[in-house]
């Protein structure tokens, strides 16, 4: 099960992930509050879910521009 909440401050997470969006594969980034590198792969469109269901909890940050529209 995924929870999606409205989180709170950007202080309230330790943590922060960066989502690069795609077609099909996704490239996911995380890093801690002192920028040191957490996770650093690739997800296909099938297990991103479960990949960010196994993460800690940190606020996620997803790609935002005229390309981004899968």
């Amino acid at each position: 099960m995924v929870h999606i909440g409205t989180g709170g401050a950007m202080s309230d997470y330790s943590y922060f992930c960066g989502i690069d969006l795609a077609k099909n594969h996704f490239s996911i980034h995380a890093v801690d509050q002192h920028g040191k590198v957490l996770l650093h792969k690739s997800a296909t469109r099938s297990n991103l879910l479960t990949t960010i269901a196994n993460m800690p909890p940190m606020r996620i940050g997803v790609e935002a521009c005229g390309d981004a529209h899968y």
